[in-house]
């Protein structure tokens, strides 16, 4: 059977299947430069000769083609657009064949008590529209146009809904009834204005490999959050300034079926780290590459999500964001587009400036403060945390919070690959609690636990586990319980705190 699987997959797409699966890649990278451009061929074509799509379970034969014509299409030019591949003579025969009118999508972003975003990646220039099943009736919101400028993508506001409800909803392109999860739903947050429940999922690191984990993700729809936070290293793999290879990677994650299961259901808000930015531990305009470059890579980023915004909305760019989600704000920051090496970097000037407002201005009983790598410098020397790279302006952050008696801020990472958590504690006797949760993908990464770090309260590596904050408005003292659970629905760890807690003293 494994032997019939293999010719299969090799008659599909013409190549070979012998490349060993990314986990071994990474293990393959030898001391000299010659191994490692041979692991650097093997993991690019991973994405070609569909051992990834096919690793949580073998695809449809007309799934697999589609998948390899327009990833042939979209690797074939470090330019390449999707407009590109839909202009492919191949792709457009096999598409036709298969009735194919989009690429992604539905993705639910930008959650309110009174609506969602819609988005979507359509095979051509299409109108997408978005029909809400609304008190037995039912509301279309659009069209909105998907062009070449959007790389095929469409975001459609849904707007007029009630706070805490469930709305079915379906998605046509270009007047057409389209194939979406069955469960497909947009449910609003808590209205702001009054005290409410909300729970909201976060991690990173799930890379290519663990966005087709349909245990894991089934489990966090199951689970009802009313976001999903995605902190870095999500979906595409070091893929530099080959803007045709972002996109394949993209590609590769709205073919995945569980990730299309959860996306269609639970809102996603995502920033950037290395992997998905240039290449491991990049940042700035790496060497080498140009400030084209840079803005190239944030312009797919910025296609290929569901964001509320994107850094300044300006030529200044970025990724950053602010957004509410019931009674809870979240602000996540970009700490690779603006950093340039120099002491205080990290965030750059107008980011740190920007995210100063933001935290006056939050107006919620908790505020999640997210940023792609680790707030504390224990793991691997600290190696690209906030420690090494800017431990003056952690601390402006910290001083901030604590001058202004902001109250509420959890922090959470990623970028190392495991889950850990720790208490920062300050001269004033106030602790900092930080939460990452870098295992979305399973990855084994440095060591999750040290008898030094008196300051930790969790660390598992190897497993596939995703972070989870339940937030209760509605008593006195407000109250954040935070899960840590694996895959299978275990419990790893479980720390409730309150407002109170984390409020710095006077």
């Amino acid at each position: 059977m494994k032997m019939r699987r293999r010719q299969f997959l090799k008659g599909a797409i013409g190549i070979s299947t012998t490349a060993i699966l990314p986990f071994q890649a990474g293990e393959a990278l030898g001391a000299n430069k010659d191994k490692k451009k041979k692991a650097k061929e093997k993991k690019d074509e991973l994405a070609g000769n569909l051992t990834l799509l096919n690793q949580w379970g073998e695809q449809p034969a007309n799934v697999q083609q589609v998948y390899t014509v327009v990833f042939k299409a979209l690797a074939a030019r470090p330019d390449a657009t999707y407009a590109d591949a839909a202009a492919d003579p191949e792709v457009q025969r096999v598409c036709a064949e298969n009735g194919l009118v989009h690429l992604g999508g539905p993705m639910l972003g930008t959650v309110s008590s009174q609506g969602a975003r819609v988005w979507m990646r359509t095979l051509k220039p299409a109108k997408v529209e978005v029909q809400v099943t609304v008190a037995g009736g039912t509301k279309t919101f659009g069209p909105v146009a998907s062009t070449a400028a959007t790389d095929l993508s469409a975001v459609v506001p849904v707007t007029g809904l009630e706070p805490s409800t469930t709305y079915p909803y379906r998605v046509l392109v270009d007047g057409k009834l389209i194939d979406i999860p069955a469960h497909a739903a947009i449910t609003t947050a808590p209205s702001e204005s009054s005290p409410g429940k909300v729970r909201i999922a976060f991690g990173t690191c799930t890379h290519r490999w663990g966005l087709g984990n349909q245990k894991q993700w089934t489990l966090i729809r199951q689970r009802k959050p009313a976001a999903m936070l995605l902190g870095g290293d999500i979906a595409v793999q070091d893929r530099n300034n080959h803007l045709g290879l972002h996109r394949a990677d993209y590609l590769l994650r709205d073919f995945f079926p569980a990730w299309q299961h959860l996306a269609a259901a639970v809102p996603v808000y995502a920033t950037w780290d290395d992997h998905d930015y240039f290449d491991n531990d990049l940042w700035g305009i790496p060497k080498g590459y140009t400030k084209k470059d840079q803005e190239g890579v944030w312009e797919v980023f910025r296609h290929a999500w569901n964001n509320p915004s994107y850094g300044f909305g300006d030529e200044r760019r970025g990724v950053f964001l602010r957004t509410r989600i019931g009674p809870c704000d979240a602000i996540m920051v970009d700490e690779r587009y603006f950093r340039t090496g120099e002491k205080g970097s990290f965030l750059g000037d107008e980011q740190m400036a920007w995210l100063e407002e933001q935290l006056l201005d939050c107006k919620g009983p908790f505020i999640i403060l997210s940023c792609g790598t680790m707030w504390s410098d224990y793991v691997s020397d600290g190696k690209d945390s906030w420690g090494v790279w800017d431990p003056e302006g952690r601390e402006r952050i910290f001083k901030f919070i604590e001058k202004h008696r902001i109250g509420g801020v959890l922090l959470i990472s990623g970028d190392r690959h495991g889950v850990r958590g720790f208490r920062i504690p300050r001269p004033s006797g106030f602790n900092f609690y930080e939460f990452e949760a870098g295992s979305l993908g399973g990855r084994t990464g440095p060591p999750p636990t040290k008898p030094e770090w008196d300051t930790q309260f969790y660390g598992i590596s190897g497993k596939y586990a995703f972070g989870e904050f339940t937030i209760d408005a509605t008593v006195p003292d407000p109250e954040v319980t935070f899960r840590l659970i694996q895959e299978d629905g275990t419990m790893v760890h479980e720390l409730k705190l309150t407002r109170s807690q984390l409020t710095p003293p006077g």
